[in-house]
């Protein structure tokens, strides 16, 4: 029996880290509009967490073929429940952060939660600092063809230091702007570009926020980026772990918009115009080995690893970022991945909308969505 919970506020309760997170109103309203999500992964009679059940169900009325037959449930319903329950449920949230551990506790699943030194190994592991030092200088050495740095500053003066008059950075294999990033942020909040002095000195201040408030900050070249596109894997109980397959996504200024469904095969298709297969599967390869590592005794679940096609204008050829950002946590590219799809069905298009409230919608088309909209 299983509990599923659409946490979309994870990352920035993991930035938080107190127990009493109240998440921004965006995340609290994005949570309440989709808290449905889970029925389109979940198993026939696994429960899902809701805000307003009836809410839920008129949701997912518009996704029927393509969701399971679940059990809404709000807080209140499960503190009912959990008493006549098994000791066999089994808690499957969007990411674990302190902010589910305290819902947890509220309907007396605390003992489903991962311990105290879990919880604190999810969040070092979950930083962007950690995929920096340990993910990335590893996986970039799979296969010729691969580049990526990132430095993490703690010290606000040094970081003022490394900002040249100019506003560039002297690191580097990018063109000499830089990216400042939060180590912990959610879908591409928390992203600054400095391509010239301006922008430094617009976001000075903001970066010394985030040194004092999350104790340092990411600095990255700036690339000449030609397409986003992902991995995802699963970290099985016994400890594997296992690739799911590509992510074929949209962002704008580093946010995510949108992802595209479609077959593994039409995705390396795509990505063949600038990488080999060869260099994927060592990629890939290369994941799984130090994640396996990583992770044991740690996490079990989804978890992707986002990246990157960049130009390179001195070697006059496409390059890999293999490890732009690791998610240890669901993604929408589970969720793209999670519905049918094969080569007789048009491509679609997954993405969140919002007008007054947050819309997930599914479009088909019978344009080359893959090719046209990732270009």
């Amino acid at each position: 029996m299983t509990l599923h919970i659409f946490n979309p506020e994870h990352d920035i309760a993991l930035a938080t880290n107190v127990t009493r997170f109240t998440a921004p109103h965006a995340g609290r309203q994005l949570r309440a509009d989709l808290g449905f999500l889970p029925a389109l992964w979940a198993a026939d009679g696994d429960f899902v967490l809701v805000d307003d059940v009836e809410a839920a169900l008129e949701a997912v009325r518009h996704f029927r073929r393509l969701a399971a037959e679940v059990l809404f449930v709000t807080v209140q319903d499960m503190q009912l429940l959990v008493p006549q329950l098994t000791d066999n449920m089994v808690v499957k949230p969007w990411g674990w952060d302190l902010g589910v551990i305290e819902q947890l506790q509220q309907m007396g699943l605390q003992q489903q939660a991962p311990s105290e030194a879990q919880l604190a190994s999810i969040r070092t592991l979950s930083s962007r600092k950690w995929a920096a030092s340990h993910l990335l200088p590893v996986v970039r050495t799979a296969a010729d063809g691969l580049v990526g740095e990132a430095s993490y500053v703690d010290d606000f003066d040094v970081l003022q230091h490394m900002m040249q008059a100019d506003g560039s950075l002297p690191i580097g294999e990018g063109r000499g702007e830089a990216v400042l990033k939060a180590p912990w942020s959610s879908s591409g909040r928390g992203v600054r570009y400095v391509l010239n002095p301006d922008h430094w000195r617009h976001n000075a201040s903001w970066a010394r926020n985030v040194i004092d408030k999350q104790g340092g900050i990411m600095l990255e070249p700036y690339y000449n980026k030609v397409k986003d596109f992902g991995m995802e894997f699963e970290a099985c109980a016994d400890g594997r772990v296992e690739y799911r397959g590509l992510s074929a996504f949209q962002t704008v200024n580093g946010a995510y918009t949108g992802s595209i469904i479609a077959t593994e095969r039409a995705k390396r298709e795509m990505l063949s115009r600038y990488v080999s297969m060869q260099q994927l599967e060592a990629v890939s390869d290369s994941i799984c080995t130090t994640m396996t590592k990583a992770l044991q005794g740690i996490y079990v679940g989804p978890f992707g690893v986002d990246m990157m096609i960049v130009a390179s204008e001195e070697q006059n050829r496409f390059l890999m970022h293999p490890c732009v950002e690791l998610n240890l946590r669901n993604t929408m590219g589970h969720v793209a991945l999670s519905l049918p799809c094969d080569d007789t069905m048009p491509q679609r298009l997954m993405r969140i909308d919002y007008t007054n409230r947050y819309h997930l919608r599914i479009v088909e088309t019978n344009e080359n969505v893959l090719n046209g909209l990732m270009l």
